[in-house]
């Protein structure tokens, strides 16, 4: 018995010391890793530009972006597939088809989360309701009340996902639609200023449910440098605090590399945007470790 209990032991040791003899410590401060894909105002684009397109040559396609998100999935699976709006409207695709094909192909991609652009409303909130059965995402906004409408609790302020252990709450905010959408599209749907509202939800996705990330979806536009009063996802980082990643829309703005914008306490808020039209494709990857974020990004060409 005693020379049992010596060799399991022995077996076991050397065990251990194959694994270059890291502590149980260094087990439980593993890193973990979210890669966050996304896109903003593809704006019912499904086939790629022509090969004679003077802007785009080549570029965009619904199925180019599957396939790269199909390789990111088998690099990391844990992904989490964002849009940030405008959807619908600016091909005959959407003319035709109102919108269930843009709907069914990003539920095709595993979309996990989108939120409502003004062009979401084109068909009025009945024709946005129609498509939301082919839909195996859900949609967010925090700024907009539909409790008289049609989409009365179906489009809600905020969602959780938990990725590698990784607890992120994702919410989302629209633009005011008033003067820029028919009324008679979006009906007794009521908009609340972005300042008013953010703080709150961030908060409570902070505080009480302890998120580890918090995601804002925005269609409010990155930027209005001739309209100084007017919010955009720059002044909402610099004005509230505990958001780490704003992924906007609106202004079909092109960036290198998410914009670092320090918040109303001065901690680092990243704000991303990927331009339109599918042909481009947002990533950044964050690594958690011991409480610790750090990030890298990039665009990718579609």
């Amino acid at each position: 018995m005693e020379r049992r209990d010596f060799l399991q032991k022995g077996v076991a040791g050397t065990a251990f010391a194959a694994l270059g003899g890291l502590s149980l410590q260094s087990f439980a401060s593993a890193k973990k890793h979210l890669t966050v894909l996304h896109t903003n105002d593809v704006h019912s684009y499904i086939d790629p530009f022509s090969a004679t397109h003077p802007k785009n040559p080549n570029k965009g396609g619904v199925a180019r972006r599957a396939a790269i998100i199909e390789s990111i999935r088998r690099e990391n699976p844990n992904v989490l597939l964002l849009d940030a709006g405008d959807i619908f409207q600016g091909t005959p695709y959407f003319n035709y088809y109102g919108g269930e094909l843009e709907i069914k192909l990003m539920s095709m991609m595993g979309y996990d989360l989108a939120t409502l652009g003004n062009h979401d409303f084109d068909n009025g909130i009945d024709g946005f309701y129609k498509q939301l059965p082919h839909a195996t995402f859900g949609f967010v906004s925090a700024n907009y009340d539909f409790s008289n409408t049609i989409l009365d609790g179906l489009v809600k302020p905020y969602k959780i996902f938990v990725k590698d252990g990784i607890k992120i709450g994702v919410f989302g905010l629209g633009i005011e639609l008033s003067g820029l959408v028919d009324p008679r599209n979006y009906k007794e749907t009521k908009w609340t200023h972005p300042t008013e509202i953010t703080q709150g939800i961030v908060d409570r996705l902070k505080r009480e449910e302890k998120c580890d990330l918090v995601i804002c979806l925005s269609h409010i536009g990155y930027d209005y440098k001739n309209d100084p009063g007017k919010i955009s996802d720059l002044k909402l980082a610099s004005q509230t605090q505990d958001i780490d990643l704003i992924i906007g829309g609106h202004t079909h703005t092109f960036l290198d590399k998410p914009t670092v914008v320090k918040n109303r306490v001065g901690k680092d808020v990243l704000v991303n945007q990927t331009g339109c039209y599918g042909i481009n494709l947002g990533r950044i990857d964050f690594y958690l470790e011991s409480g610790v974020s750090t990030h890298t990004s990039r665009v990718i060409s579609v």
